[in-house]
């Protein structure tokens, strides 16, 4: 009579897949998440913000690029950053969080003086069609000011970013390496005396070059 041996490993083998799975689940979920922000922050940048009436009736739409110019360039940084997290050491990505925080910042910033002053953010449209220049002289020409949706919209995404950046700051240590398509190889001699560079590299995967084997 024959014995058969129960496939006893089955059930170990997909419990030991889960929690790798996980991290590598959570790395793309954040770096998911950090992209999209960034695309919506640049896609608020191209909408109406305010609609301003000039005393005389004139209508002049005001975009995000006069009324917080400099979210353009924070948003496709965001945007690079996150592409480079993909394939950053920890400590990079340690680095990258606190970017990515300190970018978000700037985008809440540049959000709420736009709300804070609408016709100052909007003097440069008010003055390139009236003619007139001067904080004092462009506010006297404003009858109402409405709109700030999406303003309000940049405000919520850089606050989000900031919590982003949080995150990537606070996971980052247990997501997965980088695929090994992305991780340089170089050849050097078993006895070959450690470089400035060798000990570069091994900060950015991680290890401590003060440590001897």
């Amino acid at each position: 009579m024959t014995e058969s041996t129960p496939p006893a490993e089955t059930a170990p083998s997909v419990a030991s897949a889960r929690p790798a799975r996980n991290p590598r689940r959570l790395k793309n979920t954040v770096i998911l998440a950090s992209a999209v922000l960034a695309i919506v922050t640049l896609i608020a940048w191209t909408q109406v913000w305010f609609q301003v009436e000039l005393v005389g009736g004139t209508a002049i739409a005001v975009d995000g690029q006069v009324a917080a110019p400099a979210l353009s360039a924070l948003s496709l940084t965001s945007f690079v950053l996150v592409g480079a997290l993909s394939i950053a050491g920890p400590v990079f990505r340690f680095v990258f969080g606190v970017l990515e925080s300190l970018i978000g910042v700037a985008v809440v910033f540049s959000g709420v003086l736009a709300v804070g002053d609408p016709v100052a953010a909007s003097a440069s449209a008010i003055s390139t069609a009236t003619g007139v220049a001067g904080k004092v002289s462009v506010a006297e020409l404003v009858d109402t000011v409405d709109g700030g949706l999406w303003a309000w919209v940049t405000v919520v995404c850089g606050v989000l970013i900031v919590l982003a950046g949080i995150a990537i700051i606070v996971t980052s240590p247990r997501w997965p390496g980088s695929s090994r398509k992305y991780q340089a190889t170089r050849l050097v001699a078993a006895d070959a005396p450690r470089t400035s560079v060798d000990d570069w590299d091994s900060l950015s995967g991680g290890d401590d070059p003060t440590t001897n084997d």
